[in-house]
């Protein structure tokens, strides 16, 4: 199960979830076993292969795009399980990993673009489109989301009125300008505790935040529990 701000999406089995943009997701398997464990598989969307490919994917063009969504999930046909499961081959097998992962890769972007969300993918890649602003405004974000910002001013970078950008980026990722951000904030400050031992209030300084409560408060409502018993929750499990 993967939640994109309130949209909750559930897959399993040969099903697959596509994000055509960056997106900070929460993630959560209900289903696994030790018969029938949970083995998932991630594919980076690149861009500029992408880009690459669209032209001869759409000869004469994109056609016209409704019902935009944050992400997709649909049943992935054989053609593609099979694709996915030569890349990941490659994983064991020396050299193929620099000369036929970048094939397969190809053919299943290929393959992703001749499906039925294949327009979305698309979209993301042209210039000027109001995706791709998006997209720029996402990158921006990723990298400065420590940072205090204007929405007036992140519209601006991206030659889009405030209004008009504040609806496109709710309509790609289903989060405003803010509530991606924050995430980005309480993804970080997580991986800071769990991975370098940091205390909470150190973490919600350095991605940002000026108040442990309000710190605390967005952390539970995110992930269900306050920042040090979620903590010791996840080092329980590990042993640590």
């Amino acid at each position: 199960m993967i939640t994109v701000g309130k949209d909750v999406y559930e897959y399993a089995g040969s099903r697959i979830f596509i994000a055509p943009v960056a997106l900070p997701v929460a993630m959560k398997t209900i289903l696994a076993s030790p018969t029938e464990p949970f083995l998932g598989v991630g594919l980076y969307l690149d861009p500029q292969r992408i880009a690459a490919l669209v032209p001869k994917v759409y000869p004469q063009g994109l056609p016209m795009i409704r019902n935009r969504h944050a992400g997709y999930v649909m049943d992935a046909d054989l053609a593609l399980i099979n694709a996915m499961a030569r890349l990941v081959d490659c994983l064991s097998s020396p050299g193929d990993d620099h000369l036929i992962a970048p094939l397969i890769t190809d053919e299943i972007f290929i393959r992703l673009l001749r499906s039925p969300i294949g327009v979305y993918v698309a979209e993301t890649v042209f210039a000027e489109s109001n995706v791709q602003r998006v997209v720029k405004a996402i990158d921006w974000l990723q990298n400065n989301f420590s940072q205090p910002f204007k929405i007036a001013d992140l519209a601006e970078m991206v030659h889009l009125s405030e209004s008009s950008f504040r609806e496109h980026f709710k309509s790609v990722t289903a989060m405003s300008p803010l509530q991606y951000r924050n995430v980005l904030r309480l993804q970080e400050a997580r991986r800071l505790m769990l991975s370098n031992q940091m205390d909470a209030t150190t973490a919600c300084r350095i991605v940002g935040y000026a108040s442990d409560s309000q710190f605390s408060r967005e952390y539970s409502r995110f992930f269900g529990s306050p920042p040090n018993r979620d903590i010791t929750r996840w080092r329980q499990k590990d042993g640590i």
